[in-house]
């Protein structure tokens, strides 16, 4: 990418001047190295963004940028209610994607010579890939009360534990979902994956806490070196891909209706009050409630696994955080509280020490913000700061990103000899596909530690602990 056509704020914050339709200006948090590898789509991306209604201060991108539908991947941007919009491109396909944290109580040494039977079982009992179904088959009452309670009807249905709840976004339960609102191809498309992980990117993996960036928030987080623990990333399976596609083609003429200018047809949303616009976010809130709920499903699966091979494995949850969502929050921006909808596509919320939504183990450090990497590159854990309030509505990046298509990369690796050579360095795949494995190569995606420290310099997060793949459950 050109830097000519940026103003560089510091080494991390780069300024795209509000220009032509433009109704605010962009910044997209990165790196020079990072920057000038991302695709010139994420620049005009982030500027059509700008144009739209009730956008407030400006059109943003985390370190992990690519380009996306409509918005970017790694987009964020806050809307007025009173003039703004929501949309379907804004927030994603897979709504609620998300990433969970499990600590299970074990150190790395404790799974010496029974690594592969617990890559076995995990498999075999963690739907993964394409199409993927469990056991569960939802009635039409119990759909209904699925995406009304989220977490909190997984738990009452058995699956976890009510402490659980505490440590999931919106404790486990999205307000304002309207079931009425999902259609019944949504349902139908849902009703055999709840409890899978599907695929794409989607994977369970288990993990190795290595080293310790910050001991103290590492300390409130329960995490030292050493300790195994197991992340779990999927969202809202079949029923918010059909949302986000029905709703993409309404809010396309919605927005003709009240003379929205689209500078990209991808950018298709509806005025927050609208009639369109109220049916998305109960459609919306629901897909979130069932995203919180099938990754309770699977975290139960896990327990029942982990209960089997180390009866005295503990499995407590860290935290559960989404990153594709439009969310109803209060900012502060220029001196002044405001109620916005936040739309993060491909960008973790992170709010900072103190923020009243945090639940009281994490409000003098920082909510956990937890970044997915590849399969053989590992992950990080990093924590909310005060100065993302300020900076990014409290966002982060959600991974690293993809560096080269899934068509590019499986011309350029094959499955099989991927799980061969990670295999060689202590990393187990099991997969129900060697396309999905090639797909997903650790070579397609971004420099993670690169995107990290990028995030960690600009000051939206800060990075705690990196964490080492043992086992990865692939889609």
């Amino acid at each position: 990418m050109d830097l000519g056509r940026f103003e560089r704020i510091n080494d991390y914050t780069w300024r795209i001047p509000q220009s032509g339709n433009m109704r605010v200006p962009g910044i997209i948090y990165a790196s020079e190295a990072l920057i000038r590898e991302m695709d010139d789509k994420v620049y005009d991306q982030v500027r059509n963004v700008a144009t739209l209604p009730g956008i407030v201060k400006a059109s943003m991108a985390m370190p992990d940028a690519h380009w996306g539908y409509g918005f970017p991947i790694g987009g964020v941007a806050a809307f007025d209610p009173k003039h703004g919009v929501v949309s379907a491109g804004g927030v994603g396909f897979d709504i609620s994607c998300g990433v969970r944290l499990i600590k299970t109580g074990l150190k790395r040494h404790e799974l010496e010579g029974r690594m592969e039977r617990l890559a076995d079982t995990l498999f075999a009992r963690i739907p993964a890939g394409v199409g993927s179904k469990s056991h569960l088959r939802l009635t039409d009452d119990e759909m209904d009360a699925m995406l009304t309670g989220g977490a909190s009807w997984a738990v009452g249905q058995g699956y976890g534990k009510p402490e659980d709840l505490e440590r999931i976004e919106e404790r486990g339960r999205m307000e304002g979902a309207d079931p009425r609102e999902v259609s019944e191809r949504a349902r139908v498309r849902q009703s055999p994956e709840m409890g899978t992980l599907g695929s794409g990117n989607h994977y369970l993996e288990v993990q190795e806490v290595g080293e310790v960036r910050e001991p103290t928030i590492a300390k409130a987080y329960g995490l030292d070196a050493g300790d195994v623990v197991i992340s779990i990333h999927c969202g809202s399976r079949g029923l918010g891909h059909q949302i986000g596609t029905e709703y993409l083609k309404l809010m396309a003429i919605e927005a003709a209706k009240h003379g929205i200018h689209l500078p990209d047809r991808e950018l298709a949303c509806a005025p927050i009050n609208s009639q369109i616009g109220r049916s998305y976010l109960g459609a919306m809130r629901s897909a979130i409630n069932c995203a919180l709920a099938n990754r309770q499903i699977l975290t139960q699966f896990t327990r029942d696994v982990f209960a089997d091979l180390f009866p005295h494995a503990k499995l407590d949850l860290l935290y559960d955080v989404s990153h594709n969502t439009c969310k109803e929050e209060q900012h502060i921006v220029d001196g002044e509280k405001r109620t916005l909808f936040v739309h993060r596509k491909g960008a973790t919320r992170a709010f900072g020490p103190g923020h009243p939504d945090l639940p009281d183990v994490f409000k003098e450090v920082g909510q956990p913000v937890i970044i997915g990497g590849s399969m053989g590159t590992g992950s990080y854990i990093l924590a909310g700061t005060k100065e993302s309030e300020a900076l990014s509505f409290s966002s982060s990046c959600h991974g690293a990103g993809r560096a080269m298509s899934r068509t590019q990369a499986t011309k350029k690796w094959q499955g099989d000899k991927v799980i061969a050579d990670l295999k060689g360095k202590g990393i187990l795949i099991r997969s129900p596909t060697m396309r999905g494995v090639a797909e997903e190569a650790p070579g397609a995606y971004k420099n993670l530690d690169e995107v990290v420290a990028a995030a960690d310099g600009a000051r939206i997060s800060v990075t705690v602990v990196h964490l080492k793949p043992l086992i990865c459950i692939k889609g």
